[in-house]
């Protein structure tokens, strides 16, 4: 396989383009971004990574917390949206048709819309570059609950959701495996006792 020698770049792909809701119920706004991930599992932690000169870092900044709303396929329109024009001048939840959801933790609201909302309280600021790092403590989880199977599980593959990989949008398909796949242990067959030479076979029974 030939290799090419690129410049470091943002080439980690796919990322989830999510819509981050922030402000009030009152003054309610939303930014796109995909710089965002899982950094801790206890406590339950994530981040997202935004420019300065956005309309929403003041907000997210002076607030304290804000909403990771997933992107299904049917709000791949308003994501793009959300990430192309700026809360300054337009009211995003009015102009997409969205509708802005009171919290159980936080001030921002959530956007209904959304599947799975993630509040999210900010620990810290941290300045790296062209982007600051948001880096936030997960409060609540609201999960749809068509999203939710008989016995409990989350089936978050029926959200359809939306990836992003190098400025397009995808929707994630089907499955190829579940995680630990590669390393479990095969079932062994059923291995029935032997025969007696003359005596009835198990299918001949029940017929």
């Amino acid at each position: 396989m030939s290799k090419q020698v690129w410049k470091p770049a943002t080439l980690l792909a796919p990322v989830p383009p999510v819509m981050v809701s922030c402000g009030t119920m009152d003054q309610p706004n939303i930014i796109t971004v995909a710089w965002t991930g899982i950094v801790n599992s206890d406590p339950a932690m994530t981040y997202i990574s935004v420019r300065p000169e956005r309309y929403s870092y003041d907000i997210i900044k002076r607030t304290g917390d804000f909403v990771i709303n997933l992107t299904t396929a049917g709000l791949t329109r308003a994501a793009d949206f959300c990430g192309a024009r700026t809360g300054a001048r337009i009211d995003k939840f009015k102009e997409m048709k969205l509708t802005p959801e009171k919290a159980g933790v936080v001030r921002a609201p959530m956007i209904a819309e959304s599947p799975l909302n993630i509040e999210c309280r900010v620990e810290q600021v941290i300045h790296l570059g062209s982007h600051d790092m948001f880096l936030a403590k997960i409060l609540a989880v609201h999960v749809d609950e068509q999203l939710i199977d008989k016995e409990g599980k989350l089936c978050l593959h029926r959200a359809a959701l939306t990836a992003y990989a190098h400025g397009e949008y995808y929707e994630l398909g089907r499955r190829i495996g579940k995680f630990g796949y590669s390393v479990r242990k095969k079932k062994p067959a059923k291995k029935y006792p032997q025969q007696r030479k003359g005596a009835p076979s198990r299918r001949e029974k029940k017929e």
